[in-house]
């Protein structure tokens, strides 16, 4: 056609404005994302391995084992924890961080305690388990309460929608895995709390959870059950 002007094969094609970026470092090397920025805190402030996803997880068995409780039974034990003890949230249930290890140990203790085989409410997470990630110190994620609304414990904040949070959320480095309920079996270091009286009172205050739930259902429900007394 007379006047046109043929396209040059050096001319590039119009580029698509509309493709996402694909996430990568920020300047410093921290990860974009919140999910990337908790792994990056976890694994590199901490020391802890992590699975990513959303929310990442992170691995125990390998820098602390986990007691999984009612957070009414957890909020009891408190006081047997060191003040550098993680502790963490998520939902109804608190999740204390003990030394690696403890796990295994866990169902000797409550064998020598005597509370074998009453089916508490207590479960350990350890060797080869995974634990939602809570959100780092000062970052909010979605579901999670404020602290001024409180929580059934009376303790911080509370995690709703599945989302985890800290309660008492673990120091940098080397500090967390110090401060962790140890036996001297476990090779937890000197001073460390001690785990056996922790369990014990574990399992007390999940029996009496327990025992309240199991009297709180109408009668019908009851069935023919033991008595049992703490």
């Amino acid at each position: 056609m007379a006047g046109s002007v043929p396209v040059s094969s050096s001319v590039p094609l119009p580029r698509r404005s509309l493709d996402p970026v694909p996430p990568g470092p920020r300047a410093g090397g921290v990860p974009d994302g919140p999910e990337a920025g908790a792994r990056h805190w976890y694994e590199n402030e901490l020391g802890w391995p992590t699975v990513p996803g959303r929310p990442p997880m992170l691995v125990t068995g390998v820098r602390f084992d986990v007691l999984d409780v009612p957070a009414e039974a957890g909020a009891h034990a408190l006081r047997h924890l060191g003040p550098g003890s993680p502790v963490a949230l998520w939902g109804e249930r608190m999740r204390l961080l003990v030394a690696a290890g403890s796990a295994e140990e866990l169902p000797g203790v409550l064998e020598w305690l005597e509370w074998r085989g009453l089916g508490l409410d207590l479960r350990a997470l350890g060797a080869g388990g995974l634990m939602e990630a809570p959100a780092p110190p000062g970052e909010a994620r979605s579901g999670a309460l404020p602290p001024e609304r409180g929580s059934a414990t009376g303790h911080g904040s509370v995690s709703v929608q599945g989302a985890a949070v800290w309660l008492r959320p673990p120091g940098p480095g080397g500090e967390a895995g110090a401060s962790l309920p140890a036996l001297p079996a476990v090779g937890g270091p000197t001073g460390a709390p001690d785990l056996v009286r922790l369990v014990d009172t574990l399992a007390t205050h999940c029996h009496r959870v327990r025992l309240r739930r199991a009297n709180a259902r109408p009668p019908a429900c009851r069935g023919n059950q033991p008595l049992a007394f703490s």
